[in-house]
């Protein structure tokens, strides 16, 4: 039997982060009913794979198998070219206990500065995963490339959209109408293979 999700499902979004919370809403086009980990009151797990795709499924399995819903999580970050891939899965860690982006791009600007960086190329990754309570999970990753500018410009979006400038663009992520992000987003090509795979 293929794994389909049905329109109008109950889902749990296996986030703390009410800025990916609705930026995952947004994406999925009110298709399902979705409830935040966090209004559940269910934990939040250690992330202790090396992957994007790991911890994806890891909080996925997780959220699905506390709350008894099907659950979609999302595991995400910023990887910069001269900083070997850093932050990559630790882009939240970066932030710190307060989840302080603004002290996290700070890092990054002066991790580049330390290694005289000329290159400012850097990408997202998002993972997605969907995960049936005690059952079976699917898991994709969608990534969009781009370059990061100083200081960082506009206050929409969350985490480290305002220096991320997408190829093709001169807006940051933080500038961009958030239809306009939703459109190009890591997180919406990891959602254009979840759609193919399950909708």
């Amino acid at each position: 039997m293929p794994l389909k999700l049905e329109p109008g499902a109950r889902l749990v979004v296996a986030t703390h982060n009410p800025g990916k919370a609705r930026e995952l809403a947004e994406i999925l086009e009110g298709r399902f009913e979705l409830v935040a980990a966090g209004e559940l009151g269910l934990p939040e797990p250690e992330e202790t794979e090396q992957t994007f795709v790991g911890n994806a499924l890891l909080k996925a399995r997780a959220a699905a198998d506390a709350s008894g819903l099907v659950a979609l999580a999302d595991d995400s970050g910023l990887s910069v070219t001269a900083l070997d891939g850093s932050p990559g899965i630790y882009s939240a860690r970066w932030a710190g206990p307060s989840k302080d982006f603004g002290l996290a791009m700070r890092k990054v600007e002066e991790r580049l500065e330390e290694v005289n960086a000329d290159d400012f190329s850097a990408w997202f990754t998002s993972a997605l995963a969907v995960a049936w309570p005690n059952g079976p999970a699917v898991v994709v990753e969608g990534r969009v490339d781009g370059t990061l500018a100083f200081p960082p410009r506009g206050d929409r979006g969350f985490g480290y959209d305002p220096i991320f400038v997408p190829e093709g663009f001169d807006q940051t992520f933080g500038e961009m109408e958030p239809a306009a992000k939703d459109g190009i987003s890591h997180r919406a090509r990891a959602f254009e293979k979840l759609k193919a795979a399950l909708l």
